[in-house]
């Protein structure tokens, strides 16, 4: 039995689009605490991702010790500064105008835990620079993308309207959806290559 400890819309779509038969069952960590507790130690945003990936993954894992489990996570860099999802669409157009004209870091982490201990992790970073857009730029871009920015660690989404803000990008596009998706494959074939058999099994 597979499972995505990971109650994120975008992440469920990219495995069911690769194909993977699976279970969803978010974690119920709180993140927040964790975060402030491995930043009060010098952590990272890299080293975050890491973190949460890995408690997602051994926390549904220790309920389910016959599974394997999929944790995942993904933070946002502007430097050192750590950015987290807007809290409503002000507070989305803020943090784009906040990022525009300048390059940020996205960072993904996946982890596989089984019986409650970590067995394998990733994670893969890619850099992003948005033009100096205009402020009727950013509103146009926020009206088309609706709701659905607030979903996003950066208040956009690649795969939508909020690509026309971009002026350069750098690295895996599975990276910046928050899966390192084709890794993540490579592990399960070496892991748990029945999901694959499924697959195949599948009308």
């Amino acid at each position: 039995m597979l499972i995505l400890a990971s109650s994120s819309s975008t992440r469920k779509a990219l495995m069911e689009k690769a194909g993977l038969r699976f279970l969803v069952e978010a974690a119920g960590l709180d993140e927040r605490v964790l975060e402030a507790g491995a930043l009060a130690e010098g952590a990272d945003a890299r080293d975050l991702a890491s973190l949460l990936a890995r408690a997602k993954a051994e926390a549904v894992s220790a309920l389910h010790p016959k599974a394997l489990v999929i944790g995942a996570d993904q933070t946002l860099s502007l430097g050192t500064e750590l950015l987290h999802k807007p809290a409503d669409m002000v507070d989305a157009a803020r943090q784009l105008d906040h990022l525009a004209g300048k390059t940020h870091r996205l960072h993904a982490a996946v982890a596989l835990a089984r019986g409650g201990a970590l067995i394998w992790s990733d994670i893969e970073t890619a850099e992003l620079t948005m033009r100096d857009f205009s402020p009727e730029e950013r509103d146009r871009v926020l009206a088309a993308e609706g709701e659905a920015a607030l979903s996003s660690v950066g208040g956009y989404r690649l795969e939508g309207p909020s690509i026309q803000l971009f002026e350069k990008v750098v690295g895996d596009y599975f990276t910046i959806l928050g899966l390192p998706l084709l890794p993540l494959l490579e592990a399960l074939r070496d892991f748990e290559p029945d999901v694959f058999a499924e697959t195949l099994d599948m009308p």
